[in-house]
């Protein structure tokens, strides 16, 4: 789930998505409008390749858990912009 395996694509894998995720941390956003980012960038992307919400809070959790992203009053900060 969090590496690409046999049945687990690498752009499905939480690690990818979540280097997607920091692409679009160069400021501050809220969690909406980080959302917003990341799918608009999906809009070129195969069906099958999209990224759920669910799937884009699971990248969040991680990243918060290697300390990659912080959370403080509804605003998520990447790490060159804390």
């Amino acid at each position: 789930m969090i590496l690409p395996t046999k049945y687990l694509p690498h752009d499905r894998a939480l690690i990818t998505v979540g280097g997607e995720i920091l692409k679009h941390l160069e400021e501050p956003r809220s969690v909406s409008a980080l959302w917003d980012c990341v799918r608009e960038a999906q809009i070129h992307k195969a069906a099958d390749a999209l990224v759920s919400f669910d799937w884009f809070v699971l990248a969040l959790n991680l990243l918060y858990a290697i300390s990659a992203i912080e959370y403080r009053d509804g605003i998520i900060y990447g790490e060159h912009t804390v």
